[in-house]
């Protein structure tokens, strides 16, 4: 029996709000606001928490509990996910870090106070969505806590350093098969990445090697349920599919494909852990 929670459902809904909130239009020459950027660094975190808070009372059991932890294990075999959702939980704070990151940077601050501040308050609203959790019937896990500590740290860290951002992206990739509602706790079609970019090193920059990159990923499939359950890890060679868009002009598909990646564009080799 394929595992479907259906107040995952309504969380993907909250992440979607959440993004249209915060998301700045590409482009913000010219836009102005009443509000200064501090007061949009308070009313952005305002209603990041007023909104999780509110949908988790009405959907998420939210202080109808006493407040208890839930051991969910990392990466174990006999974990409930195989650790898939360890990663999501890395790769959903440090993308929403980095979206609020350029929120803050387009309102006024500079990279780097952009960068902490994005950070932190991307940190904030996972660790309330945390807090929330073990006031219901799911319970605090403190691995959650700890990958979406390290997921807005590593952002910080990446949002700072372009150095770093042009040599290594983490993302996602995403065949679904519509058999489930919530594509955030969707593992069994998903795949976490990370991807070495050879044209952010010397030795590539000026021959054809910058439109390759190395892929080291990681998925599940059978979890929780099924007896035949994966848990593999996987190197790759793919196209540097953000440097051809780069190249051809298109500079907001290549920064969507620093953080999803384009299926069929990469060969791999496997290991299934659990063999």
């Amino acid at each position: 029996m394929q595992y479907y929670d259906p107040p995952a459902t309504q969380k993907t809904f909250l992440w979607v709000v959440l993004f249209i909130l915060f998301v700045p239009p590409p482009d913000l020459s010219g836009f102005e606001t009443n509000f200064s950027k501090e007061e949009k660094v308070i009313i952005s975190n305002g209603l990041g928490l007023t909104a999780i808070t509110t949908w988790g009372i009405l959907n998420w059991d939210y202080f109808k509990n006493d407040p208890h932890r839930a051991d969910e294990g990392w990466f174990e075999e006999d974990s409930k996910h195989g650790g898939a959702d360890k990663l999501g939980h890395f790769y959903f704070s440090y993308t929403f870090a980095h979206l609020l990151s350029a929120f803050y940077e387009n309102s006024g601050y500079n990279t780097r106070q952009g960068a902490l501040l994005g950070s932190l308050s991307s940190f904030a609203m996972v660790s309330w969505m945390e807090i929330g959790d073990s006031f219901s019937s799911y319970g605090f896990s403190h691995e959650d806590c700890i990958m979406n500590l390290i997921g807005t740290t590593t952002a910080y860290f990446f949002y700072t350093r372009p150095e770093l951002s042009e040599k290594i992206d983490f993302r996602i990739e995403y065949l679904p098969e519509f058999d489930q509602a919530d594509f955030t706790t969707d593992y069994e079609h998903q795949r976490m990445i990370m991807a070495v970019k050879f044209n952010g090193f010397d030795f590539a920059r000026n021959n054809r090697l910058k439109y390759l990159e190395l892929h080291l990923g990681y998925y599940t499939r059978g979890y929780p349920d099924r007896k035949d359950r994966e848990r593999s890890v996987y190197l790759g060679i793919g196209m540097n599919i953000p440097r051809l868009f780069k190249q051809f002009s298109m500079p907001r598909a290549a920064k969507l494909f620093n953080y999803v990646q384009m299926p069929w564009t990469y060969v791999k080799i496997d290991k299934d852990l659990n063999k």
